[in-house]
């Protein structure tokens, strides 16, 4: 039989078929679309089915860009990718391309929550697709295993890392946890003096606070800050779904210098997951360890401390829907080399 796809209006069949996917992350749950359509960007839920029954689902938004408009799948299509033939595959894809050109997009932009593995590219090789010359979100990541006690997972950890975790106790450092998206306002100005200092470009505001505030009405976010003497040391920007902890953002001031507020956080961060029944902390993207320059070295090494499991997804592919893809794609090449991406 032949697969179809079809768009889907409930959310909460949307929310009931995603949540089934052991590998489903928040980039396919349905707060994620609701945030993006709050940022006024197009959303499409599109549900797979073999013959009535559902069997994939893709969460794809239209990104309208000066270098031309596409559309994105973050952490997914989610599919059982090794059981599909290559015929049900064209049938997704082909319907993906056929929705692009509707919307007059030049290409679609997809990361799959899918190890990468030869099998997968090879798979995935029928596909007239290509490596992205951009990250659509993080491909290697740092993942750890909640299912152990809190002892052993402190065991786990670099020697150096546990003594700060413990020195953050004895330093009087203290913990606190907001869902109050009124809070979103802090972080964010914080975020823009280290932008500053570490020369990047910030998320506005409007981005941090729409999607905290559509995840915390659903108890699916938290702002989690440590504090020494009423000062703010750093806070760690979590988001819960599908029993997994996401560290999404976070950030450090300079009263932290020399001071382990941000191990107090990512502690903090780890036993909240644990007390929520989620099986696995995540810190997101982490920088190969044989590139020291990469810019996002220095953090990953701390992220690395607490231990963990580096988990490598298959990076973002393209599949051009128009010729003028070309031109996007050598304008990305140029841009990535320039931010030493």
């Amino acid at each position: 039989m032949p697969l179809t796809c079809q768009l889907i209006d409930n959310q909460q069949l949307w929310e009931q078929y995603v949540l089934s996917r052991p590998e489903a992350n928040f980039l396919q749950s349905a707060n994620w679309a609701e945030f993006q359509q709050a940022l006024g960007k197009k959303v499409f839920l599109i549900g797979v089915f073999d013959n009535q029954q559902q069997v994939g689902a893709m969460l794809a938004v239209k990104e309208n860009a000066k270098r031309g408009n596409y559309l994105a799948i973050a952490g997914g299509p989610l599919l059982d990718w090794q059981q599909l033939t290559d015929q049900q595959l064209k049938e997704v894809f082909g319907y993906l391309k056929k929705l692009a050109k509707q919307e007059r997009c030049l290409f679609v932009r997809f990361r799959p929550q899918a190890l990468d593995t030869p099998e997968l590219r090879q798979k995935l090789s029928v596909l007239n697709i290509k490596e992205s010359p951009m990250h659509l979100t993080a491909d290697l990541t740092l993942q750890l295993n909640l299912e152990q006690t809190p002892e052993e997972i402190l065991n786990g950890m670099r020697k150096n890392t546990r003594y700060e975790v413990r020195k953050a106790e004895k330093e009087g450092i203290t913990v606190i946890t907001s869902s109050n998206p009124d809070d979103i306002k802090e972080f964010y100005e914080h975020q823009l003096e280290l932008a500053a200092k570490h020369h990047f470009v910030p998320f506005s505001y409007e981005f941090l606070h729409e999607q905290f505030r559509i995840f915390a009405a659903d108890n699916q976010a938290l702002l989690i800050s440590s504090y020494q003497n009423g000062k703010l040391l750093a806070t760690a920007y979590v988001l819960f779904y599908n029993r997994e902890a996401v560290y999404h953002y976070g950030i450090s001031t300079d009263t932290n210098d020399r001071l382990p507020g941000s191990y107090a956080c990512q502690w903090a961060a780890i036993l909240e997951a644990q007390q929520r029944g989620c099986r696995v902390y995540n810190f997101w993207g982490i920088a190969p360890k044989e590139d020291t320059e990469h810019r996002f070295a220095g953090v990953s090494t701390f992220k690395r401390g607490f231990g963990g499991d580096e988990v490598a997804y298959l990076p973002a592919h393209d599949l051009p829907v128009s010729p003028l893809y070309k031109l996007t794609y050598w304008f990305e090449m140029l841009r990535k080399r320039s931010r030493h991406l």
